[in-house]
């Protein structure tokens, strides 16, 4: 494994490298000993069969961004899996954990404790970790971006824009309760609901400017020349965003969030999701090889969203 001061240098923090080793190093060493406890699945024939009828646009842009975040890609020419270094995060075990939710009914609390201590090195930023070994959890006041990249079945799971709102508010609050946390909540779920629901780019473009305030009047190219890494929802969400608008199909649009060499699998869930409810489909190549990096219960949930909120809604 790398030492942590120089990732912090090649992942060009806003945060100075002290601040990165005290906050990142417990993500950086969980992923590390997941990678070598890794072992890639064998597609069964249920797998093949059912891929056209599961969730899985987070969650692909959470396991082809995973390898990145730490390594940045620069370019949109980058392979989209590099063997068992490629995998889920903490971004998948929480959007599964929303999507169970939404399932169920039960206490979000609840389901987001239980999935995060049974899949405990996912690689959790630190206030969130904590989080999950209380007793009694209260929300923390985070304006991270961990509340958007585990809020987008909200968006597929509701017949209005704001009930959709409202549960993104719910998903958010519970952990990240100050106000930014909870509008790149929202901003991702309405997202994915308007896309889904048939909204044109431009139309997507200005709900979210004019709802939430965020600057989409770029490009990827302009956000290159000056981004770097960020973990807040005002510093991802609307880039996210400009990369999903930005592309021409879901590969494309991975591919252009994650060459702007920032929080990368989060990054790549919160574009991936509204790519996938914009174009309606991801290509089978890539589910293949991410079903393959994904527990059974993880795709049992997803598959039941599916069939619940999406095939017979």
């Amino acid at each position: 494994m790398k030492n942590p001061f120089v990732l912090a240098k090649i992942m060009k923090s806003v945060h100075s490298a002290k601040y990165y080793v005290s906050q990142g190093l417990r993500k950086i060493i969980a992923l590390n000993i997941e990678n070598k406890k890794l072992s890639l699945r064998k597609l069964s024939q249920n797998d093949k069969r059912t891929m056209d009828k599961i969730l899985l646009g987070a969650i692909a842009g959470d396991v082809i961004g995973s390898y990145y975040e730490f390594i940045p890609a620069r370019t949109t020419d980058f392979p989209l899996f590099n063997d068992n270094s490629t995998r889920f995060t903490d971004d998948t075990v929480m959007t599964v954990a929303n999507a169970d939710w939404l399932l169920t009914g039960d206490s979000l609390l609840g389901i987001m404790q239980d999935y995060g201590n049974r899949y405990i090195n996912a690689g959790y930023g630190g206030m969130f970790f904590d989080w999950l070994r209380q007793d009694d959890p209260k929300p923390y006041n985070s304006f991270g971006n961990g509340s958007a990249m585990r809020v987008s079945p909200v968006g597929w799971a509701f017949d209005t824009l704001e009930e959709t709102l409202e549960a993104a508010k719910k998903s958010a609050e519970i952990t990240h309760n100050h106000p930014e946390g909870i509008k790149g909540a929202q901003a991702t779920a309405a997202a994915v609901y308007l896309a889904r629901t048939g909204k044109s780019k431009q139309e997507i473009k200005n709900y979210v400017e004019d709802t939430f305030g965020y600057n989409l009047d770029r490009t990827c190219d302009q956000i290159k020349e000056y981004y770097q890494f960020d973990e807040t929802c005002q510093g991802t969400v609307p880039e996210s965003i400009i990369a999903f608008l930005e592309s021409t199909d879901y590969e494309s649009a991975i591919r252009l969030t994650i060459s702007l060499n920032g929080d990368a699998d989060t990054m790549g869930a919160i574009t991936g999701a509204i790519a996938e409810a914009y174009y309606k489909e991801i290509p089978d190549y890539i589910k293949e090889e991410v079903i393959k990096r994904l527990p059974d219960e993880f795709i049992t949930v997803m598959q039941k969203f599916h069939n619940k909120f999406i095939e017979n809604k």
